[in-house]
């Protein structure tokens, strides 16, 4: 499916219809360049899933865990130069938690890491405020 959002809240509620169709346990490959609107997706997730916290992009933490209607595990692996950082740190272990949703932002950095189901939602700059937002299932 694709989608023309021409604001943040507008992308923020296409994240939010599709949250709207999760039930646990789905990896959810979030792509785009940096600035691409990936974080303000993330917030839509999070709102739909009623989470009641600030949702900010980890990427220092490399993971920030959320309490809703699910949990949302929402990760940041754009300063990951070793998938193996990952796996020591049990990260990898949160991706198909049956409870929880996992939001993966740069997960080309842990692709062999990732189960082999997964969602990917692709967010492109299209311009200022406009972007196309492809979920593939």
């Amino acid at each position: 499916m694709k989608y023309i959002s021409h604001s943040v809240e507008q992308t923020m509620d296409i994240a939010e219809k599709f949250a709207e169709t999760l039930h646990g346990g789905e990896t959810v490959l979030l792509k785009g360049d940096l600035g691409a609107g990936k974080t303000h997706f993330a917030k839509g997730v999070a709102r739909s899933l009623g989470v009641d916290d600030v949702v900010t992009s980890p990427t220092f933490t490399l993971h920030n865990s959320y309490g809703g209607r699910l949990t949302l595990n929402h990760f940041d692996f754009y300063r990951i130069d070793d998938c193996e950082e990952v796996a020591i740190l049990g990260l990898d272990e949160l991706f198909s938690v049956p409870d929880a949703v996992a939001l993966i932002e740069w997960s080309e950095n842990v692709a062999r890491l990732l189960p082999s189901k997964v969602i990917t939602v692709t967010v492109t700059k299209l311009g200022d405020n406009e972007r196309e937002i492809e979920i593939k299932r």
